[in-house]
């Protein structure tokens, strides 16, 4: 499966877990998820590369107990099972 698909599962599994997605161009410096008050925020930078998109929203989506609940795709659920090691 390629990356704009993922991305785009990944984007709407953060939907349905409640997240209001906005997506901009913050300059590269931007993106991630967060609450303010009460509300979930996915922040999307579209200037970064979609791989680079895919892993804040995955980022995002490994941290969300509820994600695991949801049925999604193969391709997105091993994604969301591997975390980085930096």
């Amino acid at each position: 499966m390629h990356t704009i698909e993922l991305l785009d599962q990944a984007v709407n599994l953060a939907k349905r877990l409640g997240y209001a997605v906005r997506q901009d161009f913050f300059a590269g410096c931007g993106g991630g998820g967060c609450e303010l008050k009460g509300r979930k925020l996915l922040f999307l930078d579209l200037d970064l590369t979609p791989e680079e998109q895919l892993d804040q929203v995955a980022a995002v989506l490994r941290g969300e107990p509820a994600a695991a609940g949801i049925p999604v795709s193969r391709e997105l659920g091993e994604l969301l099972k591997v975390r980085k090691i930096a």
